[in-house]
């Protein structure tokens, strides 16, 4: 029996039940066991190394340490991500622009350069930090937040923008005020590209527009603003509410070319610009109240009424407990989380403490309960095996990705991929990961001794009985593919 088959066979018959079976083992998990979880939610999973010391310092203060990521000094990393994102974003956009004028043709080998280096420096920027920084529960909620507002690199220009946006407008606010990652990618040109905001016009303006045409209202990003990323579908607002908040954004778009402005002045390094002649100033009724103020500033008003409405709370809420705890979440729970979420305006440190310190966090049911998804599976086997990140891992971990279904910011749709059980695990599936376990333990070789080290109790008694009666060259791979390195 190969090993393919032999990992896919074990993985499929116990990947169901193992994290029921392993959460009843103990009433009170253990100092050891508990690291172990911290290290898998908090963490994109431990190095070598990384167990002894949180069980050392106790899970407890190491979600103290990484409540306060700018207490962790990364000099190295952050010169590292400088350097990845020291063109401005307008040069590489106009760059981009004026290969796509000379020559707009699909065999554009120039403009292919270009999207190929800015695919790499966007990886780059999620690896980098998930690999190797030390602030791993913030490298974990930029790439949480970065699903929640998703934008797609297959679009047009997001191809050469998104690293961009992960870096200036995800990762900064990431665990800061909710408000102000709101507007960060509210403003952004990627966002504005991918939900077409960039072209929304009150209705009659006839107003040149990037690409040709006059516009018109766009009611794209107004509906995925309310419906992902701040009430929830159900979260009390109708189509006329979306053509009204479509209104209020009119004139949110991207200055057309380097050094030019939008009409009413006041140029935008970010590519950012509220254009007035777009805008739609007649009166307007949200939500039930009318929209107060003049051009800009509507919209500033409306954001701030989204990050604090009940609803946000609420739908936020869920998707933390769904992301940290377990795929169905406790409505108690939730409105727990939600209840920190509003007594705080909207600090997600404060949220995030709220979650993590509750009892159900640590519960022996939740120890072991989530499946990976793709990209958590695979960078778990990098760290666990102690690799650092290199451009050279950029495209075989991303097509790697690919083979399992979440090539990086390569989701199509604006809600993003659900880290769920259900969305991930099928057979086909298992034998894929298996497949890219084998190979990456054929490549770098690690000790089956030091990978037991790293992961501790995570890996439980039957499997590393199983493992070691197979012979020691396949140990190491099938201890990467085995269902328990699959659930954190």
């Amino acid at each position: 029996m190969t090993l393919l088959r032999r990992t896919l066979l074990s993985a499929a018959a116990t990947a169901a039940a193992l994290p029921l079976a392993r959460g009843a083992l103990a009433a009170t998990p253990s100092s050891e066991a508990l690291a172990a979880h911290a290290l898998n939610r908090l963490a994109w999973g431990p190095r070598p190394g990384d167990l002894a010391r949180v069980q050392a310092m106790g899970w407890r203060a190491y979600l103290d340490e990484q409540l306060q990521p700018e207490r962790l000094p990364q000099p190295e990393l952050d010169e590292r991500l400088a350097a990845l994102h020291g063109t401005p974003l307008r040069d590489t956009v106009m760059a981009y622009r004026e290969s796509q004028r000379r020559d707009p043709g699909e065999n554009n080998m120039e403009r292919r350069e270009q999207v190929r280096r800015a695919l790499g420096q966007a990886v780059q920027t999620w690896l980098m930090p998930a690999l190797d920084s030390p602030r791993q529960l913030h490298s974990v909620m930029t790439d949480f937040w970065f699903h929640h507002f998703n934008v797609f690199i297959g679009k047009g220009l997001c191809r050469v923008m998104v690293g961009d946006y992960v870096h200036r407008a995800i990762a900064p606010h990431a665990m800061g005020r909710f408000r102000d990652l709101l507007g960060a990618t509210a403003k952004h040109p990627a966002m504005l590209f991918y939900l077409d905001n960039y072209l929304s016009t009150k209705e009659g303006a006839n107003v040149p527009l990037p690409g040709g045409g006059t516009g018109g209202l766009n009611e794209n990003y107004a509906r995925e603003l309310m419906e992902l990323h701040t009430l929830g579908v159900d979260g009390g607002y109708t189509q006329a509410d979306v053509t009204e908040l479509a209104r209020v954004l009119t004139g949110w778009t991207v200055t057309p070319g380097r050094g030019r402005r939008a009409a009413g002045g006041g140029d935008s390094p970010s590519l950012f610009a509220f254009d007035p002649r777009r805008h739609d100033d007649g009166p307007k009724t949200w939500l039930g109240q009318p929209v107060p103020g003049r051009g800009q500033s509507q919209g500033e008003w409306a954001l701030d009424q989204l990050a604090r409405h009940p609803s946000t709370a609420r739908h936020l809420a869920f998707k933390l407990v769904r992301h940290f705890v377990n795929d169905e979440p406790e409505p108690a729970l939730v409105a727990h989380v939600a209840a920190a979420f509003t007594r705080s305006g909207g600090d997600i440190r404060s949220t995030l403490q709220a979650l993590l310190t509750h009892p159900s966090f640590i519960a022996p049911d939740t120890l072991g309960a989530k499946f990976k998804t793709p990209q958590r599976f695979a960078v778990s086997l990098l760290r666990a095996t102690g690799q650092s990140s290199r451009p050279e891992l950029v495209e075989p971990l991303r097509l790697g990705l690919r083979n399992l279904g979440q090539a990086p910011f390569a989701w199509p749709t604006p809600d993003g991929p659900k880290p769920t059980r259900a969305a991930w695990l099928d057979p086909e599936a298992l034998a894929r990961r298996a497949d890219l376990a084998a190979r990456l333990a054929q490549r770098v070789n690690p000790s089956t001794a030091e990978l037991l080290a790293t992961l501790g109790p995570a890996i439980g008694s039957p499997t590393r009985a199983a493992v070691a009666a197979e012979p020691p060259r396949l140990q190491a791979a099938l201890l990467l593919a085995s269902p328990d390195f699959q659930n954190c």
